[in-house]
């Protein structure tokens, strides 16, 4: 394995000194949006959108390697992230595409890597929505979507995140038992085919390969059992071993207790994760405190509770491998082409 010398620098950029990646997300934008309209009961302005996300970024990437925010609400914010953490920008849409099966992606249609790049910054990220299950015509129209940003990163010499979410082609919700069952195996089968160099991802944005709620004995344990605790280590196992690139994994959204847990599971099953890319469970308790409170209000949380969130998370990257391990190599530097 070898690195170009954009991609090298992009990667440094975002990463802590011993190569970890500690990324703070706040690239939320629809479900934001939803979430704070719904906190202070009106509309939510591209004003609010700006200082909340502003506010984040101030005062939690004191605390991360890096920050990921988008170009549409987060570009005000990214001026004002500390000196020493550095950017992702998202690359595609919000949501996805509901007028046809498949929750199909698109781009942001006034930006394209370069632009992005131009912007400041250090690597680019796209979301898929993805399962191994759903028909052969789907997923191949995500393959080649996914081929298409690799090679435009290539080409402008930038490290490319891919985050791939799982679902239920069958329409079923993915916070239920019976997708609990599946998950490990969507999962895991996302990640052994980004993996593939064709694709041209850096690092795969992952979700932990298990539902914490239905793994049995766990304090996140609701009573209705998936996977016993070593079934869940296991889980964790092979979908580690499906990647032959770096991995970091998301927080879905779930609370900062339950991700902590799967960070814990995480290191006790000995999987080389490279990080993560922590968004909501960091600071979404702060929604309602902004939504009715302010931004002081809401600053003085993140000082408190924000900073509490994160280091939680910060604590289990102790013993995260850095990114450059995954290839072999002593050093970053190492893998550099010649």
């Amino acid at each position: 394995m070898k690195i170009t010398p954009g991609k090298l620098a992009g990667m440094k950029a975002v990463s802590t000194d011993r190569g970890t990646i500690a990324a703070a997300a706040m690239d939320q934008r629809g479900s934001l949006k939803k979430a704070l309209a719904k906190a202070r009961g009106g509309d939510v302005t591209d004003g609010m959108m700006e200082e909340f996300k502003t506010a984040v970024t101030e005062v939690l990437t004191s605390h991360a390697s890096a920050i990921l925010l988008d170009p549409q609400w987060g570009l005000p914010a990214s001026k004002q992230r500390n000196p020493n953490a550095g950017l992702l920008l998202a690359y595609e849409e919000s949501g996805y595409d509901n007028t046809r099966p498949g929750r199909l992606p698109d781009l942001l249609p006034f930006w394209s890597v370069r632009r992005l790049k131009a912007a400041g910054a250090n690597c680019i990220k796209v979301l898929i929505y993805y399962t191994p299950f759903d028909t052969k015509d789907v997923n191949d129209e995500k393959h080649a979507f996914v081929e298409r940003i690799g090679d435009e990163c290539r080409t402008n010499d930038i490290p490319f995140f891919l985050e791939f979410v799982g679902y239920d082609p069958k329409g079923g919700s993915e916070k239920e038992f019976k997708y609990a069952q599946i998950k490990p195996r969507v999962v895991a089968g996302s990640m052994a085919e980004f993996t593939k160099p064709k694709y041209g991802v850096d690092v795969m944005k992952v979700e932990v390969p298990v539902n914490m709620k239905f793994v049995e004995g766990t304090a996140n344990f609701t009573g209705e059992k998936a996977y016993s605790k070593a079934q869940a280590l296991d889980h964790f196992r092979k979908a580690a071993a499906a990647a032959t690139k770096p991995f970091i994994y998301l927080s879905a959204g779930v609370s900062n207790a339950e991700f902590t847990a799967s960070l814990e599971f995480a290191v006790e099953s000995g999987v080389k994760f490279s990080g993560v890319l922590c968004g909501r469970a960091t600071w979404k308790d702060g929604i309602p405190v902004y939504a009715t409170q302010g931004d002081s209000a809401f600053r003085d949380w993140l000082q408190t509770e924000g900073l509490k969130n994160i280091g939680n998370v910060n604590q289990q990257l102790t013993e995260a491998s850095s990114w450059f391990e995954v290839y072999g190599a002593s050093s970053a530097e190492a893998l550099l082409t010649a």
